[in-house]
């Protein structure tokens, strides 16, 4: 355990506490500047404040860094396929049946735990079960995630899902043949109040959710589709895509129970862009279809 003191100087006047310390130590992220505060462990003159504190001059600071949380996670060697890896962030293509990161029931066998394995250095903003992880997809959902190795690329990082600017480009096989050639979902999404397990559309204690689409080839009974993401719901093209008519194909829970033979929803990120946390510059990566997906779609290709 570290304790820091520091006095705010006639400059710093008005400065919120949160950005003075995050300025001050540039190891410091503001999210877990902000997470020590709500803790306590950050006092002014004595007393504990809140994050949107204004600081005052001649206000004496006191910063006690705790230990840090032992992970107990276990690293493993896996093979993971990564797209791209420098200082900053790593790109890889998780496979469908991989859960992102470990949770009650899916201690091991995760990405994060292959992660751990490959390299030691990814951000602590998401606590210790899911160090670096920025978004997710689902288990059964293929394809592009970026993970963040250290604070400052995980806060840039969140900052362009929060402004929408990062590149999110799914593939997807419905049930149906939508006539539309493109359209836009927008249709708030929150947990279904019978199912607690499951999203649905409502208005009920739910949150904004956009997904474009684009129709890629039509089939008697299907439709091959590209959907692009605007916000980042759990389960958002799965539940728009069944909101509209079009369920996934393949999906356990939002589809029908006759479907083609394929393990789990026929969704892949195939695409991700994001501006680079450090140069700034704008990546983007894609990956191909899965074989399964593949199969499923020569499939009914050859049906059609």
């Amino acid at each position: 355990m570290d304790i820091i003191e520091l006095q705010v100087s006639e400059e710093q006047k008005n400065e919120r506490i949160d950005k003075f310390l995050s300025t001050y130590n540039g190891e410091w992220s503001r999210s877990q500047v902000q997470i020590w505060i709500k803790e306590g462990s950050v006092k002014v003159n004595d007393n504990p404040v809140k994050t949107n504190y204004k600081c005052q001059p001649q206000d004496r600071i006191v910063v006690v860094i705790p230990d840090p949380e032992p992970l107990d996670v276990v690293a493993e060697q896996m093979n993971l396929d990564i797209y791209y890896e420098d200082q900053d962030v790593l790109v890889v293509n998780k496979p469908k049946g991989m859960v992102v990161h470990p949770a009650p029931g899916h201690m091991s066998g995760t990405l994060v735990n292959g992660l751990m394995a490959h390299c030691q250095d990814l951000s602590g903003i998401n606590g210790v079960l899911r160090p670096g992880i920025v978004h997710r997809i689902d288990k059964d959902t293929s394809g592009l995630l970026m993970v963040a190795k250290n604070d400052m690329a995980h806060e840039s990082l969140v900052d362009q899902l929060v402004n929408k600017t990062v590149t999110r480009r799914y593939k997807a096989i419905v049930h149906g043949s939508i006539q539309h050639d493109h359209g836009t979902i927008n249709a708030p999404i929150g947990r279904d109040k019978v199912d607690r397990q499951s999203m649905t559309v409502t208005n009920v204690s739910s949150k904004e959710a956009v997904t474009h689409f684009n129709v890629i080839e039509r089939y008697d009974n299907f439709t091959f589709v590209e959907c692009q993401l605007e916000t980042g719901r759990t389960h958002q093209i799965r539940v728009h895509m069944k909101y509209i008519g079009y369920p996934l194909v393949g999906d356990p829970k939002y589809g029908p129970k006759k479907t083609l033979p394929i393990n789990g929803q026929a969704l892949h990120a195939g695409i991700l862009g994001f501006e680079h946390p450090r140069t700034k510059e704008y990546l983007e990566f894609e990956a191909p279809l899965p074989l399964e997906f593949q199969q499923v779609l020569e499939q009914i290709k050859n049906n059609h």
